[in-house]
């Protein structure tokens, strides 16, 4: 294919792990919801917590791989022990008899895509130029989308009555695609030689944060803004089931929805790389901003599945494109320590997002959560606007 010329085989194989490793995650994450609250009796509160501790303890520790990987100058064994950890530790909630067990154990999962993330991310920088970048990040999105779309549709099969394999048996099966995901990035990632290490090992958050830059900065402010208002999707299933979407069909609905990620992220990557990332990141948040609105409003289960599906489309036009932006904006030898903090602002943001979206949508109404969130991308865009370009 004539785009995969332009994508260098270490992203290639990087895109190849994220495939398997998105295969095992979403064959548990569509039915965790239920699982919690069908099987463990778990509330929304539950819920919200279980995801918002996650991501945030993720974040955290992305900020501190991050700055190691610039400073020992290699990012391959970081990345190597971060899979590891969560192939090993996630298929285990299916042996959760409470749901703070499924805390911990989701704690764990997200200890490991700490350490790996912002070592990756930094990798793909480092073997694309400008020209390729976005692209670059756009493949290995969509090819991590393309295994959310082969976990859920595998929960499907399973669960289905040609199987009827209960949840438990299916969140233990998980644990094969994450196994391939480790062996393929073992064996088949191959780092690009690096500079030699900084002259001090020693980890500065203070001195490294003062050398990014004030565009960075800024971009990192919008980026918490928009975080504030984006909660876990798992929010967007269970909105899913209250119009009386059944619980095997969210599952398809669900590797759909992952199509439509997949194939906006290889166009909004390709398409930052010839309009700028910035029109396209404000585009993507305003885009979300309208999708959550209709989520507050909407209550036809087809209208809600159509404006579900569409929701998709906001991924292609941000994730890719915002890692583009920062790898832009970075110095070189601080790559490592920016998409560090670039994923510590997301993290940071995501455990109030999701704790305050439980909330509003427990104490009042979904409704006026989703509103809530599309008030938060609103202003994060207006800020968007005070972020410069790269220097050239």
């Amino acid at each position: 294919m004539k785009f995969l010329k332009n994508i260098p085989p270490a992203v290639f194989m990087l895109g190849l792990v994220s495939l398997f490793t998105d295969a095992s995650t979403e064959m548990v994450f569509p039915i965790l919801p239920v699982f919690l609250s069908q099987v463990l009796g778990a509330g929304p509160m539950a819920l919200g917590i279980i995801e918002g501790v996650a991501e945030s303890t993720a974040a955290v520790l992305k900020v501190f791989s991050g700055l190691w990987a610039d400073r020992v100058r290699k990012r391959k064994p970081i990345i190597v022990w971060g899979y590891g950890l969560s192939s090993f530790f996630r298929p285990f909630i299916g042996f959760a008899q409470v749901w703070p067990v499924v805390l911990a154990l989701r704690f764990i999962d997200r200890v490991g895509k700490g350490i790996r993330s912002s070592p990756r991310d930094a990798l793909i920088a480092d073997v694309t130029t400008p020209a390729n970048r976005g692209a670059s990040f756009g493949y290995h999105q969509s090819m991590d989308h393309a295994g959310a779309v082969i976990g859920p549709l595998a929960t499907w099969v399973l669960l289905s009555s040609y199987i009827g394999l209960p949840m438990r048996q299916v969140i233990l099966l998980s644990a094969l695609p994450a196994l391939a995901a480790w062996l393929t990035l073992v064996l088949g990632v191959k780092e690009k030689n690096t500079p030699r290490p900084l002259q001090s090992k020693q980890l500065n958050l203070v001195r490294d944060w003062k050398k990014l830059g004030g565009s960075f900065k800024y971009l990192m402010l919008a980026l918490f803004v928009f975080t504030l208002g984006c909660s876990t999707d798992a929010f967007l299933l269970v909105r899913m089931s209250q119009v009386g979407v059944t619980t095997a069909s969210i599952a398809v609905l669900w590797a759909l929805f992952h199509v439509v990620k997949m194939a906006a992220s290889a166009a909004g990557g390709r398409l930052s790389d010839v309009w700028g990332r910035k029109p396209v990141i404000l585009t993507g948040w305003l885009y979300y901003s309208l999708i959550y609105a209709c989520f507050a409003f909407v209550t036809s289960a087809p209208a809600l599945i159509g404006v579900f599906l569409a929701y998709g489309i906001y991924y292609g036009l941000s994730e890719p494109v915002e890692k583009a932006y920062v790898a832009d904006l970075a110095p070189t030898a601080l790559r490592g320590t920016a998409f560090g903090y670039y994923n510590l602002m997301v993290g940071l943001g995501a455990l109030p997002a999701s704790l305050l979206f439980g909330w509003v949508g427990q104490t009042w109404s979904y409704s006026n959560a989703f509103l809530m969130g599309a008030a938060f991308a609103g202003i994060a865009a207006v800020l968007l606007f005070f972020v410069g370009s790269p220097k050239k």
